[in-house]
Parts: structure tokens; sequence; C-alpha cells
């Protein structure tokens, strides 16, 4: 059975992605989201703490192997900092982790030193799609085999750094099974859109869509080779990954709000004595642990290979959905008129709490 507690190496993580997630991502991230910038240096600072490196087994140009569980303690720590900075840092995962863990051994050896080794390049992945019935398993994006190739037609959204990136995953309907595919940037029919989207948070963060007009790319870049791959996985990791980021989020405007009722004085006393302010927060701290110990145990399943866990994973994202809105929303409340003004960050951890329903594919662990 897992641990509740982390080994040597994954504290010592935690802890420099901690002060890290403060010391720098917090720092930055008001002037981030009302800038729409993040800057490089603090990308760039992120990427060296090795978190994908530590993931990568020493074959591939990295120095440990992957670990859900690591991996999810870790994207907690630095959401708990800035969620739009956590994203900005783990978008190479998204193009890396699934070839790591579902790419035949030719795409793992051609592509993962390249991500791997020297400094961060925006490499990632396009999975959603505009649709008010979206499903990652049943894509409106199509991929069809003619002759040696697959030629790929869709549009996708929210597709991190896409005008910069060197290459992505983009995943398709193949035969009713969601498979992914890697492109190369400047590839025939691939369009980016000039103009970054326009969201309700994440503002520092800058995505696309994306367009693929008949596509062509050949069969042995279709994750997995010719066989394709087990698509599940890659999506319950996406899913511990949202849940994680989400319980970061939380636990950062719980700590807000904590702190605020017990220097804010209404009527002569601390808010925080005020009966409905200890239960809202008492409430609030419940669901995190909840959902957190609910995030543990799908990675754990996860690491282990037990079948419960893509069930589990999607547990822990849906719960972790609604946890983080109802946290951030109690944040705003608690803090009265002050929690509608952006000088505030419980505003922004509300904005970015309500993509957490929406956004599963812009991290995994």
């Amino acid at each position: 059975m897992y641990s509740f507690e982390p080994n040597e190496e994954q504290q010592m993580l935690v802890d420099a992605v901690g002060k890290y997630a403060v010391n720098d991502l917090r720092a930055a991230a008001h002037e981030a989201e009302e800038s729409r910038e993040l800057p490089k240096k603090l990308i760039s600072k992120g990427w060296e703490l090795g978190l994908l490196q530590a993931s990568t087994p020493e074959a591939y140009g990295g120095f440990g192997e992957r670990s859900a569980v690591t991996g999810a303690l870790a994207v907690e720590e630095m959401a708990f900092g800035d969620l739009a900075g956590a994203l900005a840092v783990m978008t190479p995962s998204l193009f890396a982790t699934p070839i790591l863990l579902a790419g035949s051994e030719e795409q793992k050896q051609e592509y993962l030193p390249k991500v791997i080794e020297g400094e961060w390049h925006p490499y990632t992945a396009a999975l959603i799609e505009y649709a008010f019935d979206f499903d990652a398993n049943d894509l409106r994006t199509t991929a069809k085999l003619s002759g040696g190739d697959y030629v790929l037609n869709g549009e996708k959204a929210f597709v991190p750094f896409a005008k910069d990136a060197e290459a992505m995953i983009v995943y398709a309907n193949l035969d009713g099974q969601t498979q992914g595919f890697i492109v190369s940037k400047n590839t025939a029919g691939l369009t980016i859109s000039d103009e970054r989207e326009k969201l309700m948070g994440i503002n520092a963060l800058p995505t696309y869509r994306v367009k693929l007009n008949d596509v062509t790319v050949p069969v042995a870049n279709r994750l997995g080779g010719a066989s394709g791959h087990n698509f599940e996985l890659i999506l319950a990791s996406m899913r511990i990954a949202s849940a994680s980021a989400a319980v970061g989020v939380s636990k950062a405007s719980l700590e807000y709000s904590i702190n605020y009722a017990k220097e804010r004085e209404a009527f002569g006393v601390k808010i925080a004595q005020k009966q409905a302010i200890a239960f809202m927060l008492a409430e609030m701290a419940t669901e995190i642990e909840a959902i957190r110990l609910l995030v543990w145990e799908a990675a754990w399943m996860l690491d282990n290979g037990k079948e419960e866990a893509v069930n589990q994973a999607y547990l822990a994202a849906t719960g972790a959905a609604d946890m983080a809105m109802m946290v951030t929303d109690r944040g705003v409340q608690i803090l009265g008129g002050h929690g509608y003004i952006r000088e505030h960050p419980v505003e922004m951890y509300m904005r970015n709490g309500r993509g957490f329903a929406m956004l599963t594919g812009l991290a995994i662990v």
C-alpha cells in the first residue's frame, strides 16, 4: 500500500519546487496576469528544477524514472505558486511524457533527448476541441490512413505555445479510437492562429487555436508506431495532473483567506472568529484534504499498474474541479468587497479554478 510520507528524494523535490513557486512564480503572478506575459527567465528557472528530466531515464537524456505520485506532489506545489506559470514550465511534458509512456523505441530515441537536454523549448500537444459535447475519447478531429501516411483534419483549441512550438502531439479520432500523432512545425496544412486566445483565467499562458487541413504525417509519427497506443493511460495522467494543480490553486486560496480573516476586523473582532467564516474555512480545508488523498491514490494506482487507475483518475479530476470552484469562490466571499478587487489574488484563483472543468490536456504527470 502507498505511504503518506514522501521519501527523501520526493521531499527534496517538493521543497525546491515550493521555494520556486512562492518566491518566483507567486511574486510575478499578478504582473504576468495583467500583462499576459510570463518572463522567459521565470520559465527557464522552473525548467532548471528538472521535473521532466527527473522523470526520464538516462537512455533518453534524463536522470530518473517516472512516478505519477512524485509528479502529483510537484504539480500541486507549483500551482500553489501560480497556475499559468506552472502550466508554462510543464508544457514540454505534454509532448515528452506521452512519448515516454506510449511511444515506440524509435520515437523515444529521436524526440526525448531534444526536449530533455538543454534549455526549455516549447514542445506541446493539442487535445481540446471547441465543442459543447467535447469528449477526449470521441474527438471530431480525424485521422485516416491514406497510402503510407495518415491524413489529419480538424481544429484544436487551447494549445499552449503553439505559435513557437518545435513540434506537437495532435490527438485525433482514428477508427473510433483516440490516437496521438507527432506533427512538426511548418508541416503543410497546419495553421496556427496569429492571435492568442482570450480566456477568463491563466492569461499569462499563451494558447492558440490550431487548424489541420489535410495534414499528412508518416505512419512512423503515430504515437507508438503502426500499432498505436493506449490513450486511456495518457488521459489518466492528464487528469491526475489537472487534479493536482486544482489542489494547489485551492490551497493558495485557503491560505490567503485564513491570513486575511485573522487580520481583518469587523465590529471589534477578527472575522476569523465569526462562526460563519470559521465554518467556511473548515469546509474548504476538509475538501482540499479529501481530494488530495483521492489524487494520491489515483497516482499510486497508475504507478503500480492497477486497472482501477483510469477510473480513479477520472474521479479525482471531476472531484477536484468541483472542489476548486467551491474553495476559490469561498475565498472571494471571505474577503467580501476586497475579494472582487484585482489587487487581491483570490479573484484570480477563482477565475483559474473555473478552468479545471474544461482544461484537461494542459498538464500531464
